[in-house]
């Protein structure tokens, strides 16, 4: 069975039928043929950050590409120390 994916648009109508029509979420979750805890997830998602909420596939939160781009920052740092802590190494070694 392949897992079933949802638009950004389609999550955004979900929420907004429970929140501003006022439809149960086991109503809607029943109408949508979703399972209660996903909308739910949804509802929760949505409240929290409206303009980041359902980044879609391949796509990151602003924080998440932040720490992308630090995580590959520190690994540039840490090789060129490594590379300068060879070299001086070497460099040690002929001088004696």
């Amino acid at each position: 069975m392949e897992r079933r994916q949802f638009s950004r648009k389609f999550k955004v109508e979900a929420v907004r039928l429970v929140r501003e029509r006022g439809v149960s979420v086991a109503q809607a979750a029943r109408d949508l043929e979703l399972h209660e805890n996903m909308l739910r997830r949804w509802v929760k998602e949505l409240a929290a950050d409206p303009a980041a909420a359902f980044p879609g596939q391949g796509q990151m939160k602003p924080e998440q590409l932040e720490i992308e781009r630090l995580r590959r920052e520190v690994a540039k740092l840490r090789a060129e120390r490594d590379i300068l802590k060879k070299a001086a190494a070497f460099f040690a070694r002929e001088a004696k």
